[in-house]
């Protein structure tokens, strides 16, 4: 763990990535990576808000399926270029992010999750029964692939998961420089205590606002690139189900690190794929290892990780002080005894 958190471990990783299709040796395995992907970087998002900044949203697969459908209804029914519809998703999310978090945030604690869990299941009724919008129940079928740029063409599920890694390459980036600046100490200071925050002079709504926005922009992100890879959408997206998938993505990596949800999200869906023989029965298997992770790595793989780091070094610091007291304390009694002789 410790040599993957370093630049090297993040490099070799990034090489694996552009490695895989390589060895994937078909389609089918390349398009459950650019999956598996895709929800990495909706995950990052609720890390951010969830985290970093304390706030459970449970709408955040709602705000997926909004920049999904906005990719679905502009190509399809307006025939906009996939480019253009794709950088509208994650606006389109963050302006309606804005509008309920500023009801939501004045909320705390499982409150906020409450209202933001009816949010969310509004956003399903809205997609399912707003047929003229949304096609309903049946849909939206024929969402084209992105446009070629510079020659490149995207039919290919290759080229897709080439253009997915991309993404999330760009995503993770952005929220390491988010989360290691001044900016994302803020927010761990009010995930810590939202009153010795506000003592601190901290706007609490504000950065509120600001962190719920960030973490949807990167919902509806993900939504556009799904969009763009599945070609096909159905109101079953914005299904609560999917933000506890999610959730359970940060509980596995570890809440409030940056590899963590990355490593839940990639790691899980493979998971599932090799216990697809189960049927079923999977998730009985499913059931007992988070109950395991829950009792022994309540932090996560990478949260518990972090959380021995800190111990140990603590430790340390806690020895050469007692040691640094002991001879400064020998050094005294020397000198006292050296006087008197």
């Amino acid at each position: 763990m410790k040599f993957i958190e370093g630049k090297i471990g993040w490099t070799l990783l990034l090489v694996f990535a552009l490695l895989f299709p390589v060895f994937a040796g078909n389609d089918y395995l390349l398009t459950v990576m650019s999956l598996a992907y895709i929800y990495a970087i909706a995950t990052i998002g609720l890390n951010l808000i969830t985290g970093y900044t304390g706030q459970f949203n449970l709408a955040h697969a709602g705000f997926m399926a909004v920049g999904a459908y906005t990719v679905g209804i502009l190509t399809v029914d307006h025939q906009v270029p996939f480019w253009i519809a794709f950088a509208l998703s994650g606006f389109v999310a963050t302006a309606l992010g804005f509008f309920v978090g500023l009801v939501s945030l004045r909320l705390k604690g499982h409150f906020f999750s409450i209202f933001t869990l009816c949010v969310g299941y509004i956003m399903y009724l809205l997609i399912e029964k707003w047929e003229s919008l949304t096609h309903g129940t049946v849909g939206i079928i024929g969402i084209p692939a992105p446009e070629s740029i510079a020659g490149i063409d995207f039919e290919t599920p290759r080229a897709q998961y080439y253009l997915v890694l991309f993404f999330l390459v760009l995503s993770v980036w952005v929220m390491h420089r988010i989360v290691t600046s001044l900016l994302g100490r803020t927010f761990m200071a009010v995930r810590n205590s939202d009153d010795l925050a506000e003592a601190l002079g901290i706007n609490l709504m504000r950065n509120k606002l600001l962190a719920f926005m960030l973490s949807v922009f990167y919902a509806g992100l993900a939504g556009g690139l799904y969009a763009g890879s599945v070609r096909f959408l159905g109101p079953g997206l914005a299904g609560v189900e999917h933000t506890f998938d999610m959730t359970m993505f940060m509980l596995i990596g570890g809440i409030g690190t940056l590899f963590g949800p990355l490593l839940g999200s990639i790691s899980m869906p493979w998971l599932t794929q090799y216990l697809q023989f189960l049927q079923d029965y999977r998730f009985i298997v499913f059931g007992p290892i988070l109950v395991l992770l829950v009792i022994f790595l309540p932090n996560g793989i990478v949260g518990s990780y972090v959380a021995w780091k800190t111990r140990n070094a603590s430790r340390k610091a806690d020895a050469i002080a007692k040691l640094t007291r002991q001879t400064a304390a020998g050094a005294t009694t020397k000198r006292e005894g050296t006087s008197h002789a």
